[in-house]
C-alpha cells in the first residue's frame, strides 16, 4: 500500500516539474515524461486493483472462518497422552467429524490439554455438547461451541488494563489502611517504575 502512495507522489513530482517547451529536445523530453507517467498511472491502477482483489479475499476468508468455527467444539481438560482418533472415537456417536486439532505448545511440542473437533454440520455441535463433563481417558472433559476470535478485542484478561483493588482505602485499597511496607512504589509491579529494592 505504501508502495502506490509512494508512485502516486513520485507521479505528482513529474507532472509539476515538466518544464515549458523551449527546443525540439525539449518536445522529446517531454513526451518520454508523459510516456513515463502513462506507465506510473497504469501501475497504480494495477496496485489498486490488486488491493481490491487481497481485501475481498480477506473477507471471503473471515466469512469462511465464521463457518468453519459455528460447526466446531473446544474440548478443554484433554489427558496429554490422548491423539487425535481416540478423540474422534470418543465424539463419533455425534456425527460426521471432518477434523480434530490437539493444541501443542509451540515451544516444547508438548499437548497443552485441549483440542479443538470440527464437525460437518452446525447441528451436530449441540450433540457433542452433551458429552461436556463426560469422561474421557480417567478426565472429566470440558466440552464447549468454539467462539471465533475477533481480532482486537480481548477477554479482559492479560497484560494492561486495569488492575487495583476494589476496597478503597490508603494507596487504592492495598493495604487495608496502611501504607505498604518499603513505601509506596507504584501501582504496578515491573516495567521500571518505581523503586523496587530487590
Amino acid at each position: 500500500m505504501s508502495s502506490l502512495k509512494e508512485e502516486e507522489k513520485a507521479l505528482e513530482e513529474l507532472r509539476e516539474q515538466q518544464p515549458e517547451g523551449e527546443d525540439g529536445n525539449d518536445e522529446e523530453e517531454i513526451s518520454a515524461m508523459k510516456r513515463r507517467v502513462a506507465e506510473m498511472e497504469q501501475e497504480a491502477a494495477k496496485l489498486r486493483e490488486m488491493q481490491a482483489n487481497l481485501d475481498q479475499e480477506h473477507h471471503e476468508l473471515a466469512d469462511n472462518k465464521e463457518d468453519v468455527d459455528s460447526r466446531s467444539i473446544f474440548v478443554g481438560n484433554v489427558d496429554y497422552s490422548a491423539s487425535p482418533e481416540e478423540i474422534q472415537t470418543h465424539f463419533q456417536s455425534c456425527g460426521s467429524i471432518n477434523r480434530v486439532t490437539i493444541l501443542l505448545d509451540k515451544f516444547t511440542g508438548q499437548p497443552k490439554g485441549y483440542a479443538y473437533v470440527e464437525f460437518t454440520e452446525p447441528s451436530l455441535v449441540a450433540q457433542a455438547l452433551v458429552l461436556n463433563e463426560s469422561v474421557f481417558k480417567g478426565r472429566n472433559i470440558k466440552v464447549t461451541p468454539k467462539r471465533t476470535n475477533i481480532p482486537g478485542m480481548s477477554r479482559g484478561r492479560g497484560r494492561g488494563g486495569f488492575r487495583g483493588g476494589g476496597r478503597g482505602g490508603y494507596f487504592g485499597g492495598r493495604g487495608g489502611g496502611f501504607p505498604p511496607r518499603g513505601g509506596y512504589r507504584g501501582g504496578f509491579r515491573g516495567r521500571g517504575r518505581g523503586f523496587s529494592p530487590y
